[in-house]
């Protein structure tokens, strides 16, 4: 699992069929201090999460199975939102 902000939100009227009904946020991962990591990347919303907020995503073929159709095409996929951050020292 990896910690992300949600950037925005991708619209794809044409799609695979089995993506139909989803939302598609763009998510820019981040590390635990909050800086920037890597490049923002789309991830199927699973919990209604939006524009703003931190967020859990993960990728790969478990992401896939987060979601309610675990066969559609999906690479990454927002799994929680994140309420507060404690115990971190830096």
């Amino acid at each position: 699992m990896q910690m992300g902000k949600v950037i925005g939100l991708a619209i794809a009227t044409r799609k695979d069929e089995r993506l139909v009904g989803t939302k598609l946020l763009i998510t820019q991962p981040i590390s635990m201090d909050g800086s920037l990591i890597g490049q923002p990347i789309i991830a199927v919303d699973t919990v209604g999460a939006g524009i703003g907020e931190l967020v859990i995503f993960v990728t790969g073929s478990v992401a896939a199975r987060a979601m309610s159709k675990p066969e559609a095409p999906c690479d990454a996929a927002i799994v929680g939102i994140i309420d507060s951050i404690e115990g971190l020292s830096g």
